[in-house]
C-alpha cells in the first residue's frame, strides 16, 4: 500500500516563503499597523491645537503629496528631505522647547524624524502617527474629514 508523500521543500517554496515574510513586515511598516493613537496626537487634537496656536505642526511630506492631496490646514508644509531642513525648522521655531507636531502621509517618517529632533535637542515633539492617509493609529487628516489648504 502506498503512503502519501510528504511536500518537498524546494528551492522555490523556501524562497517564496521568505520573500512573503519579507514582503509582510515591509507593508506592516509602510502602512504603520501597529501605530497606536496614544504613540503621539491624533488628528482632530492636532488641528485643533495647530489652529489654536498650542502646537507648530509641521507637514514633513513631499511637494508632490503636498499637490496630490493638500496640506493639513494649520501646518506648515517643510519636506524633511530638505537640506535646510534643521534651519528653515529652527527659523520656525526658533525654542527647541515649544511643541512641534509633525505629520506625514501614514505615520512612520513623522515618527523616525520625531526621534532625529529629540536626539538633536527638542524637548517638546510631538508624533501625528495617523498621518494624512491613515494608519494603525487611526483614519488619517484627509479620513477624518479635516480640512485643507491646496497648492
Amino acid at each position: 500500500m502506498a503512503t502519501p508523500s510528504s511536500p518537498k521543500l524546494t528551492r522555490r517554496v523556501v524562497i517564496g516563503t521568505a520573500i512573503a515574510s519579507v514582503g509582510g513586515v515591509a507593508l506592516a511598516r509602510w502602512y504603520n499597523i501597529g501605530a497606536r493613537e496614544e504613540d503621539g496626537m491624533n488628528v482632530s487634537a492636532a488641528y485643533a491645537a495647530a489652529i489654536e496656536g498650542r502646537i507648530t505642526l509641521i507637514d514633513i511630506r513631499r511637494p508632490d503629496e503636498w499637490a496630490a492631496t493638500g496640506i493639513a490646514q494649520g501646518a506648515i508644509p517643510l519636506d524633511m528631505r530638505d537640506p535646510e531642513f534643521a534651519q528653515k525648522l529652527l527659523a520656525l521655531v526658533p525654542d527647541p522647547n515649544d511643541r512641534i507636531a509633525l505629520i506625514c502621509a501614514r505615520g512612520v517618517r513623522s515618527r523616525y524624524l520625531a526621534g532625529q529632533l529629540t536626539e538633536a535637542g527638542f524637548t517638546n515633539i510631538i508624533d501625528v502617527p495617523e498621518g494624512m492617509l491613515g494608519s494603525g493609529a487611526g483614519p488619517g487628516w484627509l479620513a477624518a474629514g479635516l480640512p485643507v489648504t491646496k497648492l
